[in-house]
C-alpha cells in the first residue's frame, strides 16, 4: 500500500478533485484488473482510449483516477487527478510505486530493429559467467538470476517493469540487460526509467505498420538516447548510417563500435564457417561458437559494454569463447546424411538478407539453400513482397508458407509476398500454406550437403491462427523431421 499523494510526484498535475491521501493497493491502466482501492490510470492507446473504461474501474472498486479529461459526472467517494499525459504519468507512478527500483541496479538498455534480443541474452550469459547475479528482460524470457519468467512483450508495461526491476534488486541483482522497443519507447514504458546505458545495434525497415513511416520508427528510437543522462554511455554501431544520428541530442557519454568504421571499439572477422567464428577484438583473437557476420557485432557490441562497465578485458574475451547462440537465432542443427538445419527469427528484410547472406559467405557453393519462409499477419505488409525477393535472390529453392497469420487468410499473405518474386525465380518458388508440411517438404528436397534455413519464427513455440496459439516450433518439426529422413 502507499499513499496517493507519494506516488504522484513528477507527474506534471494539471488539477485534483478530492483528497490525495488515500491509500492505493494497486495501478491498473486495465480496467479488468482493477479491485479494491485500485489506482485506474485512464491511458490513450492506439486501439482503446482508458478514459470510456473510468466508470467501469469505478464500479470494480478504484478510489483513485488518473487521466487526461476529468469525467463530468464526479463520484465524491474517488479521487480525480488531471494530468498532461497519462501515458508518461503512468510511467513515473509505477516507479515512485515500485520506489524507483532502476536506480539501485545497472541497467543497461539495447535499441534497433535487428539484434536486441541477442545482444541482451548474450550480455546477461556474458555477466552471469563473469560471477554477477543478473537480470534480463527480453523478446523470449524474464530471468530474476537463474529463475525463467514468462516474457509476453518485447518490452513489459511501465508497470511490470518496475515490479520485476524492484524483484530483481530484493533478489540481489547487480545488473540487468533489457530489451527497448521502439513501441515501448513511444508509449512511454521506459518513462522514469534510469539507464546506466544504451546500445544502438542497427534500423531497418520494419514496424511500419505501427510508426506509419520510417522517419517515425528512427525517431522512436532516437528519443531513449534523448533521454539518457549524462552519466549515463550511449553505444552505437557506427556502420549503420543511423549511428551518429542516435548521438546527435543525447547528454549521456558517446561511444562507437564496427567492423568497417573506424571507431572507438573494432573488431575483423579472421575465420567464419558453421562451426563458429575466429575474431580480433582489441588486437586479441578470441574463437567464438556464434556464427555471422550479423554476430560479429552483437559480440563486439557485448564487449564494448563490458568494458564501459569496467569488467577486465581478458576475463571477458575468455567468457565470449564460451557463449553459446540464443534460441531461434542462427540455431544449427546437422542431419545424420549431412543436411544442415538453421532456423533463425529473421522477420524483417535486413535481418533475412543478413542470415542468407552470412549462409553464402560460408557455403562452398556446390550445395543447395533452401529457404522457408512466411511473413505474420495485421503487420507491416509492404515488407512481405520484400521478404518474398530477398529470399528467391540468395537461394536455389524458396517455399512461402504461413508465419503467424493471425486474423489474416495465410493464402492472402503469401499472394502478397509472390508479388516480389520476379519471373526469372518462379520455377524455384513453392507455396505450401501448412507450415509443418512447408518445414518436411524442404527437407525431402535436400541432397547430402544441402543447407536449410527456416526463417522468421525462430525461439517461439506457438503459431497465432485465427487469435489462438498452437503448439509449434520450427526447431522441433525440422529436428524430428531429420530423425525419420535417418530411418528411411
Amino acid at each position: 500500500m502507499k499513499l496517493l499523494k507519494d506516488i504522484l510526484y513528477k507527474t506534471g498535475i494539471e488539477k485534483v478533485v478530492g483528497s490525495t491521501n488515500v491509500e492505493v493497493s494497486t495501478i491498473c491502466f486495465d480496467s479488468r484488473l482493477v479491485e479494491a482501492n485500485s489506482l485506474f490510470v485512464a491511458v490513450s492507446g492506439t486501439q482503446v482510449d482508458g478514459h470510456q473504461f473510468i466508470q467501469l474501474a469505478i464500479e470494480k472498486g478504484a478510489t483513485s483516477i488518473v487521466c487526461e479529461i476529468i469525467p463530468q459526472k464526479l463520484n465524491d467517494k474517488v479521487t480525480y487527478v488531471e494530468v498532461k499525459d497519462s501515458s508518461k504519468a503512468l510511467g513515473i507512478i509505477a516507479a515512485n510505486y515500485y520506489d524507483n527500483p532502476s536506480s539501485e541496479i545497472k541497467l543497461v538498455g539495447i535499441t534497433g530493429t535487428n539484434g536486441k534480443t541477442t545482444t541482451a541474452t548474450l550480455l546477461y550469459n556474458l555477466f552471469t559467467a563473469l560471477g554477477f547475479k543478473t537480470g534480463l528482460l527480453s523478446t523470449v524470457v524474464n530471468k530474476i538470476g537463474n529463475q525463467d519468467i514468462v516474457a509476453t512483450h518485447t518490452t513489459p508495461d511501465a508497470i511490470q517493469l518496475n515490479k520485476l526491476l524492484r524483484e530483481m534488486v530484493a533478489q540481489g541483482c547487480e545488473y540487468c540487460f533489457m530489451e527497448v522497443s521502439s513501441h515501448a519507447i513511444h508509449q512511454n514504458r521506459v518513462q522514469a526509467i534510469e539507464f546506466v546505458g544504451g546500445i544502438f545495434t542497427n534500423i531497418t525497415h520494419d514496424h511500419l505498420d505501427y510508426h506509419k513511416t520510417f522517419d517515425e520508427y528512427i525517431k522512436a528510437k532516437k528519443m531513449f538516447f534523448d533521454n539518457l543522462s549524462a552519466d549515463a554511455f550511449a553505444l552505437v554501431n557506427k556502420d549503420d548510417k543511423n549511428g551518429l544520428v542516435m548521438l546527435q541530442n543525447t547528454k549521456a557519454k558517446k561511444y562507437s563500435y564496427a567492423l568497417k568504421s573506424m571507431a572507438d571499439y573494432t573488431c575483423k572477422v579472421v575465420e567464419n564457417d558453421f562451426s563458429g567464428m575466429l575474431l580480433s577484438i582489441a588486437g586479441n583473437e578470441v574463437w567464438t561458437k556464434l556464427i555471422g557476420g550479423f554476430n560479429a557485432y552483437n559480440m563486439l557490441a557485448i564487449y564494448s559494454v563490458a568494458d564501459l562497465l569496467g569488467m577486465d578485458r581478458l576475463k571477458t574475451l575468455t567468457a565470449i569463447s564460451n557463449l553459446t547462440s540464443v534460441d531461434g537465432r542462427f540455431q544449427y542443427i546437422k542431419s545424420a546424411n549431412n543436411i544442415a538445419g538453421i532456423v533463425d527469427y529473421a522477420h524483417t528484410p535486413d535481418a533475412l538478407k543478413n542470415v542468407l547472406k552470412t549462409i553464402n559467405e560460408i557455403r562452398t557453393g556446390n550445395e543447395q539453400v533452401i529457404t522457408v519462409v512466411g511473413c505474420g499477419g495485421d503487420r507491416d505488409k509492404l515488407k512481405r513482397p520484400i521478404m518474398a525477393s530477398i529470399a528467391c535472390e540468395n537461394s536455389t529453392k524458396v517455399i512461402l508458407t504461413s508465419d503467424n497469420p493471425r486474423s489474416e487468410n495465410p493464402d492472402e499473405i503469401i499472394s502478397e509476398m509472390k508479388k516480389g518474386v520476379e519471373a526469372v525465380y518462379f520455377k524455384k518458388v513453392l507455396a505450401i500454406t501448412n507450415r509443418e508440411e512447408a518445414i518436411k517438404t524442404a527437407c525431402s528436397l535436400a541432397n547430402d550437403g544441402d543447407i536449410i534455413l527456416v526463417a522468421g519464427k525462430g525461439h517461439e513455440k506457438y503459431q497465432e491462427i485465427k487469435g489462438v496459439k498452437y503448439p509449434f516450433d520450427d526447431l522441433s518439426v525440422l529436428t524430428e523431421t531429420f530423425e525419420l529422413l535417418k530411418k528411411n
